[in-house]
């Protein structure tokens, strides 16, 4: 019985549309570079050469996220795109900076009536999460469904962003607001 169990897992973790140390017989060849980037080009919607996917971090639904150039993906942090044909994903573009534990979410719990315990109402529609080009995003930042980072901005650590934020600021706190413009020659 443990020869079969053990046959199954590793079959279910070599086929699973995610990554992490819950995956284990896939999660060891994160800890080297050459292994990483051909389990992630497999695994992700589009994955760069130039990126990368540290050991310790997760991604649910790998097939509907897409990180690109320079961009590393650090321990404790959670990229869960929506499964099903409808589920939406997420979208890393080139040169984004992203602290450890960031968690990333493309739908949420509904939770319209309060004679239902809200396990028994199901989600709400995903939408998918887009960071632009060298934008940051600050260690254990959470960000929710629908929303849209903007070029060059900058999210505060610790910040939850319940709404898109524009190019070029500051964002920080929960919920995260603007809380100042960069300027172009700011050092």
């Amino acid at each position: 019985m443990f020869i079969s169990d053990l046959i199954n897992k590793i079959s279910f973790d070599k086929k699973a549309d995610r990554l992490g140390p819950d995956i284990p017989f896939t999660h060891w060849l994160l800890f080297f570079k050459k292994s990483m980037l051909k389990l992630c080009k497999k695994k992700f919607k589009h994955f760069s050469d130039t990126a990368e996917f540290r050991p310790g971090a997760y991604a649910i639904c790998c097939s509907k996220i897409g990180i690109g150039n320079r961009v590393v993906i650090r321990p404790g942090s959670m990229l869960f795109a929506t499964p099903g044909e409808n589920g939406a994903g997420i979208t890393i573009h080139d040169e984004v900076l992203i602290g450890s534990g960031v968690h990333f979410y493309t739908s949420n719990h509904s939770f319209k009536n309060k004679d239902i315990s809200i396990i028994e109402q199901g989600h709400d529609a995903s939408k998918e999460v887009v960071l632009e080009k060298g934008c940051w995003i600050g260690a254990n930042a959470i960000i929710l469904p629908g929303v849209t980072i903007g070029q060059n901005s900058v999210i505060g650590a610790g910040s939850i962003v319940t709404k898109s934020i524009p190019a070029g600021v500051v964002a920080a706190g929960n919920p995260a607001r603007v809380i100042k413009k960069i300027e172009e020659n700011e050092g």
